[in-house]
């Protein structure tokens, strides 16, 4: 086998295959996060050619969004199934189908199959839950850096392609802006093919950073058995606790303030407000940049604050730059200076919120718990999405849907300071064991 021979080689030169790996995994996420941005781009071309509304096509992005979340409990379990090779080729296919075939659409409904199902279920395949199984079973040193690295991919997919995208609607029309996306699923695939492989031993290696006796020790521990009933029974269990409904409904907030109302919207905000396509997706690319940043420097904190006051000053900050976005005038400056205070928390929140999932209900559950959490989150966007364009078609303007997710965002901050302290946290003790797979993150 190819991968075999290439791990055998970069063994001899001491790289660790696990690297090659985490490179196609970034690849694939990136793509991944280029698809599901790449839509908000089309919001007003789409209304222009086909006369549909902008709460009629947020419609279909909500459902994306839903299915994006949704789909991440069960992505664990897909993967342990299947494999990662055929879920990372079947998701990649189901992507580059749902973005060529949009092309020749004439109706809504064909828009709803393509970019509301089938690019949300082929998003959601990939989605962070792969980044956390491709960390654990690959690196045992080293594993937050690559787990930051795969969350970080998501901002990445949106610097690279979105300014692609807009130049090529502005200049050829939008049927033209999908053919990065589809080329890059394309490739994707291709090298998922050549040298994905579903764990270390296809390769005759253990994980990075793992000893052969430590390896020998875990052995005798029984696999832990596949079902698809598992990512219900933790959720009903983690539905114990209060700590879950906190970090679930702060979460669905953190979605509603972001990828469903920004991502999705925010090229159709700068253009009713004189702004162009291009210079509205560099606004975009540019809070790609800083989240890249804040993101990273979000898992170092982490690390050494309180994740709670962390969270708050996340959500508070968030809140306060979207109630300040209606009066930037839409100049560079005034953008620039949004991007900057918003682009840096963009996931910022992820770190702390999978840490405190985490003491919550522990290592083998935290993977799961944070799945039904990350389903929240792209609840809230799909509510976004929606909410934010049916405002525009009735009043005309985004201002109000701003303004909500602004002092959502407040209430978010006040939230999660009634999370209990770390040593107070009842967790992983008063649960009952599940018969499921958890990754931890």
């Amino acid at each position: 086998m190819f991968a075999q021979a290439l791990s055998i080689a970069l063994n001899r030169r001491g790289i660790h295959y696990g690297w090659v790996v985490a490179a196609v995994t970034f690849i694939a996420m990136l793509t991944t996060s280029a698809a599901l941005g790449l839509p908000g781009a089309m919001l007003q071309p789409l209304s222009k050619e086909f006369g549909w509304s902008t709460d009629q096509l947020s419609s279909v992005f909500a459902v994306r969004f839903a299915l994006f979340g949704l789909l991440g409990p069960f992505a664990a379990v897909f993967i342990t199934r299947f494999g990662l090779r055929r879920v990372m080729v079947t998701a990649s296919c189901f992507i580059a189908i749902a973005m060529l075939l949009a092309t020749g659409i004439t109706q809504l409904w064909q828009l709803f199959l393509l970019w509301g199902v089938l690019l949300g279920c082929g998003t959601g395949l990939t989605a962070l839950v792969l980044g956390a199984m491709v960390a654990s079973r690959w690196f045992t040193a080293r594993r937050g850096l690559v787990v930051g690295a795969l969350a970080a991919s998501t901002a990445t997919g949106q610097l690279i392609f979105l300014p692609i995208a807009a130049w090529l609607i502005e200049h050829l029309g939008w049927r033209y802006a999908v053919i990065p996306v589809f080329t890059a699923c394309v490739v994707v695939a291709g090298l998922v093919l050549l040298f994905m492989q579903n764990s270390p031993k296809d390769v005759g290696l253990l994980a990075f950073g793992e000893l052969e006796d430590s390896n020998a020790a875990a052995a005798p521990a029984a696999p832990v058995p596949v079902n698809f009933w598992g990512p219900f029974t933790v959720l009903a269990e983690a539905a114990r606790n209060r700590t879950f409904w906190i970090l679930a409904g702060t979460f669905f907030i953190c979605g509603l303030s972001t990828n469903g109302l920004v991502q999705t919207h925010f090229i159709s905000l700068c253009g009713d407000n004189g702004l162009g396509v291009v210079p509205a997706a560099s606004v975009l690319s540019m809070m790609g940049v800083f989240d890249l940043v804040g993101t990273t420097l979000s898992g170092y904190l982490s690390d050494r604050f309180d994740n709670r006051k962390l969270l708050f000053w996340y959500y508070g900050l968030r809140g306060l730059s979207l109630f300040w976005l209606p009066y930037s005038t839409f100049t560079l400056y005034g953008l620039s200076m949004f991007a900057l205070f918003y682009g840096l928390d963009w996931v910022a929140t992820i770190p702390p919120t999978v840490k405190l999932a985490a003491q919550a209900f522990g290592k083998e559950r935290a993977g799961l718990v944070f799945g039904w959490v990350f389903a929240a989150h792209q609840l809230g966007a799909a509510v976004a999405a929606y909410g934010a364009g049916l405002t525009r078609t009735l009043l005309l303007t985004y201002n109000p849907a701003l303004f909500t997710a602004g002092a959502a965002c407040l209430v978010a901050a006040l939230a999660v300071l009634a999370i209990g302290r770390p040593g107070r946290i009842v967790g992983a003790a008063s649960m009952a064991s599940a018969k499921v797979i958890a990754t931890p993150p």
